[in-house]
């Protein structure tokens, strides 16, 4: 796969440029070690691309993972504990509130690195929730997003977001005083 855009949202170029150059080579050469082509595994079942083969997002992220893996980055699980404080005063649940989890899909030296093939709301909770969460827990301090660019987001299954559309986003919300920088990096198969 190559690296095709980048975006700096909150100066996260810069900062990953200056801070993590060697974590940010390590991130290129994973990216450039995807074959994508060996993910075209998906035989679509809707009706607009039928029979039609696609990049499969869970044969993508197994080749990410092994890539980050084989170089020592580490998935980071924070427990969330849910609070029932704030129920209405009549309501009682009648099954105990089971504890849940959030993840860091790759993270090393307080750089924390997500993949994502979904659909936009992931992407933008990422950047704008996730990563703060994460931050603010003082796991990381920047963040990078790797995500299709809309060439590639058209060969998988329909609802997959792509970077064109998340810089949207991002540009139309803008960053607040809590955002942390974050480099979105887009990828796409061979050119």
């Amino acid at each position: 796969m190559i690296v095709a855009a980048r975006y700096s949202f909150n100066d996260g170029q810069g900062i990953v440029q200056e801070k993590y150059p060697h974590l940010l080579a390590q991130i290129e050469s994973i990216i450039r070690g995807v074959n994508a082509q060996a993910c075209k595994v998906k035989e679509s079942k809707e009706k607009t691309m039928l029979g039609q083969m696609l990049f499969s997002p869970v044969a993508l992220n197994e080749q990410f993972t092994s890539g980050f893996e084989g170089l020592d980055w580490r998935k980071q699980r924070v427990r969330c504990a849910y609070s029932d404080a704030h129920y209405e005063e009549h309501y009682r649940p009648h099954r105990r509130l089971r504890p849940g989890f959030r993840e860091m899909d790759f993270l090393k030296d307080k750089l924390g690195v997500e993949v994502q093939f979904g659909k936009y709301s992931f992407m933008v909770y990422n950047v704008a929730a996730k990563m703060t969460i994460f931050h603010n827990l003082g796991y990381i301090d920047t963040g990078v997003e790797i995500v299709p660019v809309k060439q590639f987001a058209e060969e998988m299954s329909s609802g997959v977001s792509y970077f064109e559309q998340f810089v949207w986003d991002l540009e139309q919300r803008g960053h607040a005083d809590i955002d942390i920088p974050v480099l979105i990096v887009g990828i796409d198969d061979e050119p």
